[in-house]
C-alpha cells in the first residue's frame, strides 16, 4: 500500500464515505488546475454531495496532510487574492490594498477571507506548487483570482477580448512594448506584484509616440492615473523583483467588468469558524491572542436548562449528570447538522454560532423537538430548554486559550435567552425578519409574538419575539 492509499484509508475512518471517494477520484484523476485552491462548495455541488460533510471531509484530509489549507484575503471588487497564508493568525493588517481596483479594504471574515484546499506535494505534485512556472492564463486562474470567481474554461479567449498586450518578464529584466492606445480607459497591471498604472486615454488621436515607464518591485506604491491621447505608446517595463512578473495592458471596459462579475459561492472564514469539525480539529490554534478580526454578521444561540438545580435534587447527582450529558450530546448533534458550532458550555448552558439566522432558528426548533423526545422516552418533563437567538457584528478573538467571540451582539444574545421560559424561543428582530428564518416560521405555522424588553446591561429597550 502506498503512502497516499494509506492516508485515504485513514480518512475513510473519520469522514463521509461518498465525500472521501469523490476526493480520492479528484486527487487521482483530475487535471492539475482542479487541485489548486479547491472551492469546496463548488466541489460538493457538482457531485451532489452534502456541503457540511464535504467541508468536514476536506478538513480531515488537511489534518492528515492530503491537502494544504489556505486562508486567502480577497478584494471584494475584483475577486483577486491580496494575500494567501497557511494560518488565519497572519491576517492581522488594518487594511489591504488592491492595485487593480485602486481601493483599500478593512478585512472582515464574512466575504473577504476565503478558505481553500490545495493538494499536498507529498500526495501529488502539481504545477501550482511552483506558481512562477505557470503560463499566464493559468496564473490568473489558479493564483491571482479567488475560487469565488466563476472563470470560464475558455479563459484565454475571454482575456484576449480586453488585452492589448502582455509579456513575461524574468527577474531583473527590462522590456519595451510598442502598442497603440485605443480611446478607452486602459490599465497596466501585473498580477504577481499587484502593481497597477491607470491610463485615461482621451482627446484627439496623435501620431507622436508617447512614453510611459513602470518599475515593478516589492514596494506597494499608490496607484496613479495619467492622461494620454489615442495613438502610439512606448511602454518601458523593469522587473526589480526576484520573481517572474506578468505585466499586461487591459482595456477596462464591459468585457473585463463582465468577467469580474462572474461570482459563485465559496467557503468563507466566517463559515469555517462556525463549523463544528473545524473547531474540533483546529479550534485551539486559530487566532493569536492579540488578534481582533471583524465579522459583520454572525448569529448566536444561547441555551440553558430551566430548573437544573431542582433536577439534581429530585433525581440525584448521578442520574442528573447522565441526563444533562444526554442533553448536551443532542444539542451538539443539532448544532453541527445546521452548519453551526458549539463555542463553549457554561454549566448547563450552551453558546453556539451559526453563519445565518435561518440556520440558528432551524437548530432551535430541532433542539426543542429533541428535548421533547427525550422527555417522552423518560415519561417526565425534566429537560426544559430556554433558547435565545440574536444576529449582528462581532469580533473573533482568543479567550482562555480557545477561539471565542466578543461584542455587544454576544451580550444581547445571552440576555435574550434569559427572557425565555421553559420551551420558549426568544429571538430579536434581525433574526425574525431574516428572509430564510421567515420562511421557516411560515412553513412551521409559527406566529412570533413581539414585545419590548429591558435587557440587563443594555441601555435601550430591545424588540424581541417569542416563538411559541
Amino acid at each position: 500500500m502506498s503512502e497516499t492509499e494509506a492516508l485515504f484509508s485513514v480518512l475513510r475512518q473519520s469522514a463521509d464515505a461518498d465525500c472521501v471517494a469523490a476526493i480520492e477520484r479528484l486527487v487521482m484523476e483530475a487535471p492539475d488546475r482542479e487541485l489548486c485552491r479547491v472551492n469546496v462548495l463548488s466541489f460538493a455541488a457538482k457531485r451532489g454531495l452534502n456541503e457540511e460533510r464535504a467541508i468536514a471531509a476536506f478538513l480531515h484530509a488537511a489534518r492528515l496532510g492530503i491537502f494544504e489549507l489556505s486562508w486567502n484575503v480577497l478584494c471584494p471588487g475584483c475577486g483577486g487574492v491580496l494575500d494567501a497564508t497557511a494560518t488565519l493568525k497572519t491576517v492581522n493588517r488594518e487594511e489591504y490594498d488592491c492595485g487593480l481596483c485602486a481601493c483599500g479594504y478593512k478585512p472582515t471574515l464574512d466575504e473577504m477571507v476565503e478558505v481553500t484546499f490545495t493538494v499536498s506535494p507529498r500526495v501529488r505534485r502539481i504545477a501550482a506548487h511552483d506558481p512562477d512556472s505557470l503560463p499566464e492564463v493559468e496564473y490568473y486562474r489558479q493564483i491571482f483570482w479567488s475560487s469565488g470567481i466563476d472563470l470560464p474554461d475558455s479563459l484565454a479567449e475571454t482575456l484576449a477580448e480586453f488585452t492589448i498586450e502582455s509579456i513575461e518578464l524574468p527577474p531583473g529584466e527590462k522590456a519595451v512594448l510598442s502598442v497603440q492606445l485605443p480611446n478607452d480607459f486602459v490599465i497596466v497591471f501585473d498580477p504577481v506584484t499587484h502593481a497597477a498604472q491607470f491610463i485615461d486615454v482621451q482627446g484627439e488621436p496623435t501620431r507622436e509616440r508617447q512614453s510611459l515607464t513602470m518599475v515593478l518591485n516589492a514596494v506597494k506604491a499608490p496607484v496613479g492615473t495619467v492622461e494620454m491621447r489615442p495613438g502610439p505608446l512606448r511602454l518601458s517595463l523593469e522587473n526589480r523583483t526576484e520573481r517572474r512578473v506578468l505585466p499586461v495592458l487591459w482595456v477596462a471596459g464591459d468585457a473585463l467588468h463582465h468577467l469580474l462579475g462572474r461570482r459563485r459561492p465559496f467557503l468563507t472564514a466566517k463559515r469555517l469558524l462556525t463549523n463544528q469539525t473545524f473547531r474540533d480539529i483546529y479550534g485551539t490554534d486559530t487566532l493569536d491572542v492579540d488578534q481582533r478580526l471583524k465579522i459583520t454578521s454572525l448569529t448566536f444561540l444561547f441555551t440553558d436548562l430551566k430548573g437544573s438545580t431542582a433536577l439534581y435534587q429530585r433525581v440525584g447527582d448521578l442520574a442528573a449528570y447522565d441526563l444533562v450529558r444526554q442533553h448536551f450530546r443532542a444539542l451538539y448533534d443539532v448544532v453541527a447538522a445546521e452548519a453551526g458550532a458549539v463555542v463553549k458550555t457554561i454549566g448547563d448552558a450552551v453558546m453556539a454560532t451559526f453563519p445565518t439566522p435561518d440556520r440558528a432558528l432551524a437548530a432551535a426548533l430541532h433542539m426543542r423537538e429533541e428535548m421533547a423526545r427525550i422527555n417522552a422516552e423518560r415519561r417526565n418533563e425534566d429537560l426544559l430548554l430556554k433558547i435565545g437567538i440574536h444576529e449582528g457584528p462581532c469580533l473573533a478573538v482568543t479567550l482562555n486559550d480557545s477561539q471565542d467571540y466578543f461584542g455587544q451582539t454576544v451580550n444581547i444574545a445571552a440576555r435574550v435567552q434569559s427572557l425565555a421560559s421553559s420551551r420558549a424561543i426568544f429571538a430579536t428582530k434581525s433574526v425574525v425578519e431574516d428572509p430564510g428564518a421567515a420562511k421557516i416560521l411560515e412553513s412551521s405555522g409559527l406566529q412570533p409574538t413581539m414585545q419590548r424588553a429591558a435587557l440587563r446591561g443594555i441601555a435601550a429597550e430591545t424588540t424581541v419575539y417569542e416563538i411559541p
